[in-house]
């Protein structure tokens, strides 16, 4: 894998980053952003791994918005239940990735933050 940073993240490091893919479950991107903006400058494994974090709950955000508007044509109904899921099982995969020290990538979020 390509791993920008080539030493192995501490354990608190890791904790962090675990917490920042955790937290979008419960709070979207609010989570991952406090623990990005404070932490971003101390550790490169939580300043990649937030972002990486940020980017995918944002991405959601945007794929929320869009099925709340296809509600009022019923596909919406179905894509929000598929929406949640998809939520809950990548953001435990990351959090279990970066619990081993593993660089995460999410599979189709939209990369703003780079």
């Amino acid at each position: 894998m390509n791993d920008p940073v080539a030493q192995t993240p501490s354990v608190d490091d890791r904790n962090l980053a675990m917490l920042a893919h955790l937290l979008g479950i419960v709070s979207g991107f609010v989570g991952a952003l406090i623990i990005w903006l404070i932490k971003k400058d101390q550790s490169a494994f939580v300043d990649e791994q937030g972002k990486e974090a940020l980017n995918f709950q944002i991405t959601m955000l945007i794929a929320f918005v869009v099925a709340w508007i296809l509600m009022f044509v019923l596909i919406g109904m179905l894509l929000m239940p598929l929406l949640l899921i998809a939520n809950l099982v990548f953001c435990i995969l990351a959090a279990v990735a970066v619990s081993k020290g593993e660089h995460y990538k999410y599979p189709f979020a939209i990369r703003l933050l780079k």
